[in-house]
């Protein structure tokens, strides 16, 4: 755990937590030493993220104490995708209109401090010299070396001397080094340009369907929170449909507000809170979709989000064992990050391909390009609208203070999110207590049938808990599969808490990332 009185940045990747850092050293504010941080992980993490998803944040200005949330995700194509289904993620045609350098770009303009060329020097540096290659990312580039190998970008990055580069090797990227140079030199009139041009012909080679005018078509959308209380003492400010996460976050906390946590004790201690806290989560994340935001749909989210709505539907709950869990949500690859600044401004960003890594074998200006049509599959929209994605970045409040800027990667993100908040808020826990606690996730894996409804649990759980769960969830014919303690796909806490009293922040990186959290 780092403890600091000034500033805090937390992500899953050193060199980009020490990107962030040092362009707050700078001057730069939260919004700088994120995208800092983020630009970083395009070069260090090309497993869990790229220029070709996309990159949402949540933004609070503590001048105005305006939060807003940016949305940077995928696009669909603006021509119609027939007949779309499973197969489709590993062509051109699981590629979606990316909104990653939109978003950079948007969130730089509207919130940042520092010019652009600032932000992306380190990841350049990174890109062009090379870093040592550790042993979580060697093993997702090995386990991926068929889809990487037959592409000459590929083998240029991964293969420069006719072998895999090793772990503790140094990986060298001058292709991604030119391209972003050319974006830190042109901007927009190059990501436009030759980058759409040469996005367009890779997707299309590839079977797909995404043209030049898709990407040039493509906008930002900056848009208002959603808000929740939790038991009087907190504010939860969460992102909005279509990255519905954040709703799914206010939903849960409303209906553990029916449960008496505190009388029943963490759990890693109580099997019956942690039956609650998945069958809470269950109820909301494998709900429908939600569609539609505060200006869109305001009485649609209104109501979902409501106290009343959650008293009926926890009632109801109650009534009734928990059934089996409903559709399969997509797996993203992805990265989240926290900061807070000086003077308490905050930020909290989640960016991502949106998909396993190399999925399709399509590169493009030394970019994979993205399967994040995955998230297709959960809904699939309108020729050129938005992908409705279960991103959750989120800022607690405790009166005006902001006292937690989180989020979190894998499909489990919204599981991961709300166990370390309850962690937090109702159990008191430190930030580095909870990050080593054991937790569930979203669905286990079947070898035979791939990926299936329900959770998974970590073996860091007592042996009895293990037992009472496995019970629990057979009787009661619920997917679940038991996993190694600290497992990826439980998801990666990465938050920035401020003591409320002494302003003092604290951040300690999830151990089951490559993380580390640093201060000023």
């Amino acid at each position: 755990m780092a403890t600091a009185d000034g500033a805090m940045v937390v992500t899953s990747n050193p060199l980009a937590t020490r990107a962030g850092i040092e362009v707050l050293r700078e001057g730069g504010n939260a919004c700088d030493a994120v995208l800092a941080a983020a630009m970083v992980q395009l070069v260090t993490e090309p497993h869990m993220t790229s220029i070709t998803g996309g990159l949402s944040m949540m933004y609070r200005d503590a001048a105005s104490g305006e939060a807003t949330y940016l949305n940077g995700n995928i696009n669909a194509p603006l021509a119609p995708l027939p007949g779309y289904g499973g197969a489709d993620l590993y062509t051109g045609r699981g590629v979606p209109v990316p909104g990653w350098w939109p978003a950079f770009e948007a969130a730089r303009q509207r919130w940042g401090r520092t010019g652009r060329a600032r932000l992306m020097r380190d990841a350049i540096d990174i890109a062009r010299e090379g870093f040592a290659v550790d042993p979580r990312l060697f093993a997702s580039y090995s386990s991926s070396a068929g889809n990487i190998g037959i592409h000459p970008q590929g083998r240029e990055v991964f293969w420069p001397d006719g072998y895999l580069v090793m772990p503790g090797q140094a990986l060298r990227q001058a292709r991604v080094a030119r391209t972003l140079e050319r974006l830190r030199d042109e901007g927009m009139d190059y990501y436009n340009g030759d980058f759409a041009r040469a996005f367009s012909a890779e997707c299309q080679r590839g079977g797909g369907v995404i043209v030049p005018e898709d990407l040039r078509a493509y906008r930002p959308m900056f848009q208002r929170p959603v808000q929740g209380t939790y038991r009087d003492r907190y504010t939860v400010i969460g992102s909005p449909a279509p990255d519905d996460g954040g709703m799914m976050l206010v939903e849960a906390l409303n209906l553990l507000e029916h449960v008496d946590l505190a009388r029943l004790g963490p759990a890693s201690e109580s099997f019956e809170t942690l039956q609650w806290l998945i069958r809470v989560h269950n109820e909301v994340y494998y709900a429908p979709p939600r569609q539609g935001d505060l200006d869109t749909a305001p009485e649609d989210v209104a109501l979902l989000l409501s106290k009343e709505y959650a008293a009926r539907r926890f009632e109801l709950m109650s009534q009734r064992d928990p059934q089996p869990a409903g559709r399969i949500m997509p797996t993203p690859g992805t990265i989240h990050i926290s900061a807070m600044d000086r003077d308490r401004n905050v930020a909290s960003c989640t960016h991502s391909h949106m998909a396993g890594g190399w999925e399709n074998g399509l590169f493009a200006e030394g970019f994979q390009l993205s399967g994040g049509g995955s998230f297709f599959q959960r809904i699939l929209p309108q020729p050129g609208a938005r992908a409705t994605v279960y991103l959750a970045p989120n800022i607690v409040m405790r009166g005006d203070v902001p006292v937690i800027a989180s989020g979190s990667p894998s499909v489990s993100l919204v599981a991961c999110v709300l166990q370390n908040l309850v962690n937090l808020m109702d159990f008191g826990m430190d930030i580095e207590a909870s990050v080593h606690q054991p937790r569930f996730g979203a669905r286990p894996h079947n070898p035979q049938n791939g990926w299936e409804r329900g959770n998974i649990l970590e073996c860091g759980f007592s042996e009895d808990i293990q037992r009472q769960y496995l019970e629990w969830a057979g009787k009661r014919r619920l997917w679940h599969r038991l996993v190694q303690p600290w497992a990826a796909l439980t998801g990666g806490f990465e938050a920035v808490v401020q003591d409320p009293d002494s302003g003092r922040l604290s951040a300690c990186a999830d151990p089951r990332r490559a993380g580390v959290a640093m201060g000023l």
